[in-house]
């Protein structure tokens, strides 16, 4: 789980650049830190409340960190460091079973994998994917094109053919979701290779998160769709 400190609610107002928004906190216009770069326009609507953590550098030009906001009835937290730490912490706790050696950031090839493990005596590449974008409870990766996502499952089809166990693992950064999809419309070429990973051995998983103003944490599995 990870928990945020002095979290504040607060009403987006605009984001200049993909670093910085401005949010009125306690009546006042605060320029928060983006804990995500990307576009996430369908979040960051102006007035749409959020949640923001006070930074604990006194010497940042942000006071504030923008970490979660609210669409509709839905909570998300849209932090992009968060999913891979929530990951180690499923994982370390039993989430895909008895693992040995577990370890983050690996090397392997050209490809730069988020975990790697031993799983049943098998040597492992996990890589995570953070997921915000959602529409009538259907979530779809990427929210924009991604030619690293893309490599990504290159490479992990390439260690599954070497006799490797290869995961994806979309953590989904909100609860009550129908299913997990790629996003074909968007990018063509991510959905094309996802779909080729699972025929090639690629273990294709995704994840809700229970999230809460000040915390986040995987909750339950949730279906995999690849569509027409």
């Amino acid at each position: 789980m990870i928990l945020y400190q002095k979290v504040v609610k607060g009403r987006f107002l605009e984001r200049p650049n993909r670093f910085i928004a401005y949010v009125e906190i306690a009546d006042k216009a605060e320029i928060c830190h983006v804990k995500n770069t990307g576009r996430c326009k369908e979040l960051l609507q102006n007035g749409a409340m959020v949640y923001c953590a006070a930074g604990e550098n006194p010497k940042r030009k942000t006071k504030f960190d923008l970490i979660a906001v609210e669409k509709g009835e839905k909570l998300i937290n849209m932090d992009s460091q968060a999913p891979n730490r929530c990951a180690a912490a499923w994982l370390e706790r039993g989430g895909l079973g008895t693992l040995e050696n577990l370890r983050a950031e690996q090397v392997w090839g050209d490809s730069r994998f988020d975990f790697a493990f031993q799983k049943d005596g098998t040597p492992c590449f996990l890589e995570v994917k953070g997921v915000t974008l959602e529409e009538n409870g259907v979530v779809r990766f990427p929210d924009a094109p991604t030619a690293r996502g893309t490599k990504h499952l290159c490479g992990l089809m390439e260690a599954a053919a070497q006799g490797y166990g290869a995961y994806v693992l979309f953590v989904i950064q909100m609860e009550h979701i129908s299913h997990f999809e790629p996003n074909r419309e968007t990018d063509p070429a991510f959905a094309a290779a996802l779909e080729a990973a699972a025929a090639k051995g690629v273990t294709i998983l995704a994840v809700d998160c229970a999230v809460t103003p000040d915390s986040m944490e995987i909750h339950n599995f949730v279906p995999v769709r690849f569509g027409n």
